[in-house]
């Protein structure tokens, strides 16, 4: 038998020198493809790690005074910062916030058109003390200085305070100590120059709290006008007190109102002194849409857009001095020692 036997031409050692230069760019290739996929998921790690850094410093402490409690977005979770933006808590995922004396208000869309809920949280306490179903979108939140009461604002129709008589609100209130549940300030007797006012389409918005737990503030709209408004939690009334002012927030003292004055198309922060009736605009020109807080009793913060979405800017009350960018999110307002841990808050102020 003869045996047969294979010859390597120079055709043939081409085409294994090429097959292993293939191969080595193969192996290149899926080298590099896996060194990317590594770093890539090394990248995510950290990201992922990075992302829920805020979220994972604790849970919110209510009774710690002096923080600054935020929305921040875009997760829109409750945040706790100090007075240098360090982030200390975390809490609920909120639309609007605000706190005070230990309280937490928590105003949340929910899934559907015109769906809201306001939840009440406490010092300590994981798990909301109070849920209210409210009809509308979520505009305005405020606690009162002893944390009994709390109040909203949603929109009916419409989701912006800009074009007046293109929209509609409903505020209410609700005492935490009783129960007592004023769904809406239209159910108040409304008083104009002294004399009972009534009209078919009337909008109130924007509640701010004196401390004592009986006075009140809001805006009303009627008639293309708006009114700074003095409530009565007792008596259920409301009486007009002075036109063009929007969103009140009552100083620490209560004898300041810092709002939004429309002039023209647009609104500049204001603050209005109860006491002597005089007006300051604050050095804030750009057109601000918000209820102010105080930060302290000399600072009013507000949010406005910043470099990577909504920024609380801070502003001397006295007019003085220039906006600054302080934190990142919106809906600041302070944290306050709960009721009974401080002196005795102070009496209301009333315009002459």
């Amino acid at each position: 038998m003869t045996g047969s036997s294979t010859t390597t031409g120079p055709d043939t050692a081409a085409a294994d020198t090429e097959g292993r230069r293939s191969t080595d760019r193969s192996r290149r290739i899926a080298g590099a493809v896996l060194v990317a996929a590594l770093l890539a998921a090394a990248i995510g790690a950290v990201a992922w790690r990075r992302q829920p850094a805020a979220e994972s410093a604790g849970p919110l402490r209510l009774e710690r005074p002096g923080t600054v409690l935020l929305v921040a977005g875009p997760t829109h979770r409750v945040r706790q910062l100090d007075r240098t933006g360090r982030v200390l808590g975390s809490g609920p995922v909120c639309q609007r916030a605000a706190t005070a004396a230990g309280v937490l208000t928590c105003l949340r869309a929910l899934p559907g058109p015109m769906a809201t809920e306001l939840r009440v949280y406490r010092a300590g306490k994981d798990q909301p003390v109070l849920t209210l179903p409210v009809w509308g979108e979520p505009s305005r939140t405020r606690v009162s200085p002893s944390g009994r009461w709390v109040a909203w604002t949603v929109f009916r129709s419409g989701d912006s305070y800009a074009q007046s008589g293109q929209f509609s609100t409903t505020a209410g209130v609700y005492d935490l100590r009783t129960g007592a549940h004023h769904g809406s300030l239209e159910d108040y007797a409304v008083f104009v120059d002294g004399r009972p006012f009534h009209r078919e389409s009337v909008n109130f918005w924007g509640v701010t709290f004196a401390a004592d737990d009986r006075t009140f503030y809001a805006t009303m709209a009627a008639d293309g006008i708006t009114w700074l408004m003095r409530g009565d939690l007792r008596t259920r009334r409301l009486t007009a007190l002075r036109r063009n002012v929007e969103c009140p927030s009552l100083s620490p003292d209560g004898t300041r109102i810092a709002y939004k004055k429309r002039t023209g198309t647009r609104w500049r922060l204001h603050v209005l002194d109860l006491r002597r009736g005089s007006d300051t605009a604050l050095a804030e020109t750009a057109d601000i849409d918000d209820q102010a807080a105080w930060l302290d009793g000399r600072t009013v913060g507000y949010a406005k857009p910043g470099r990577n979405g909504p920024a609380v800017f801070a502003v001397p009350a006295d007019g003085s001095g220039a906006p600054r960018a302080r934190y990142e999110g919106a809906s600041p307002t302070i944290t306050t020692k709960p009721a009974g841990e401080g002196t005795s808050p102070p009496r209301p102020a009333a315009l002459p």
